[in-house]
């Protein structure tokens, strides 16, 4: 559920062949730019406890629990600005929200693009064998700039916010396609964001909003941790001389494109486990292990012992693996495909 920073803790277990490590890199065009695949090494794993699982089948007993998945389309998200946001910021998001759709073949993003990484999360289906929904439109906003709630936020104070935000729009009751995205400014703290996570996903408490929806929370860690939450477009200063620097971020703002994959990552969780009662690995539900969990690190072929995979660099050094709308470029983390039993992308070149 949370996007931990675990990706120093990744296990040597290669997503794919090593081999693919050795080969050759081949060329790949977009409609922008020349670009060459690379596989930038990472810092050496530490040994330590954990609950993540990469690439194996053998380690990973993801199991469905009779819960509801997002099947009805489309998805409506309802998004929460709390706090200041730039116009151009707001514009980058929705571009990733609205790139998850399939287009137009005729104004389709380049492959890989963002509907086919989103193509592994439509795989997971409920108990009437309804799949998660391929649509994701942006059904409402709304634009918290005075912090209704302060800057200091809690797991459950979260809810005040989204109860605020549905009195004040409003939003209407959308039980059957909705859920919430509240996406806080780099001067709001959360209840252990950079500590422990870079957002999470639950479900609003009729007590406190009225009625149960999915919600997912996501921090904007610019000025707060984006070592940890803006990884691998920044890198902790201990690592200074250990490894590679910091990848450059594909629309060259480190901490939005590192919140991107953050959301990336709860979105396919909220759409697979909306309830946490769905789609979950362990046989703790507060503490599940979800479908982005699995694969956190991974972002291409022979991921994994340190390596985040085979990705994609421009012409001007900027790392992405996936194309969406409006000509942008995203670094998104890969999915557990329930087909393949392993983390998938549409970048995979095996």
């Amino acid at each position: 559920m949370a996007f931990l920073f675990l990706l120093l803790l990744l296990l040597s277990i290669s997503a794919s062949s090593l081999s693919s490590l050795l080969a050759a890199s081949p060329s790949f065009q977009t409609l922008q730019t020349n670009t060459h695949f690379f596989n930038p090494k990472l810092p050496p794993n530490s040994l330590s406890s954990s609950k993540k699982f990469e690439g194996s089948s053998d380690f990973v007993n993801l199991r469905y629990h009779m819960g509801p998945v997002l099947s009805s389309s489309p998805i409506n998200i309802y998004l929460i600005w709390y706090g200041k946001w730039s116009v151009s910021q707001k514009l980058l998001i929705k571009d990733f929200l609205l790139s998850i759709s399939p287009s137009h073949p005729r104004r389709a993003p380049p492959s890989p693009s963002v509907s086919q990484w989103w193509q592994t999360v439509s795989l997971y289906t409920d108990q009437t064998g309804a799949n998660v929904s391929r649509n994701v439109v942006i059904a409402g906003e709304h634009s918290d700039i005075h912090h209704s709630h302060g800057t200091d936020l809690t797991r459950l104070s979260i809810q005040n916010v989204i109860a605020t935000a549905v009195r004040s729009a409003p939003f209407p009751v959308d039980h059957r396609n909705g859920m919430f995205l509240v996406l806080t400014s780099q001067d709001v703290t959360m209840q252990d964001f950079c500590r422990a996570v870079c957002g999470f996903h639950y479900f609003t408490f009729p007590s406190m909003v009225g009625y149960t929806l999915p919600y997912a929370w996501v921090g904007h860690s610019g000025k707060q941790c984006p070592e940890q939450c803006a990884y691998p477009f920044a890198v902790p200063a201990y690592m200074a001389g250990g490894g590679p620097s910091a990848l450059s971020p594909p629309n060259k703002d480190v901490a939005l494109d590192g919140m991107i994959s953050v959301i990336g990552h709860e979105l396919a969780e909220v759409a697979s486990n909306p309830l946490v009662n769905a789609w979950y690995a362990g046989e703790d539900p507060t503490a599940p292990t979800e479908i982005g969990d699995l694969c956190e690190g991974l972002y291409g072929t022979g991921g994994g012992g340190g390596y985040i995979g085979q990705v994609m660099r421009d012409g001007e050094g900027r790392t992405f693996n996936v194309n969406g709308r409006n000509r942008r470029k995203f670094l998104l983390q890969w999915l557990w495909s329930p087909v393949l039993k392993a983390c998938a992308g549409p970048n995979a070149l095996d």
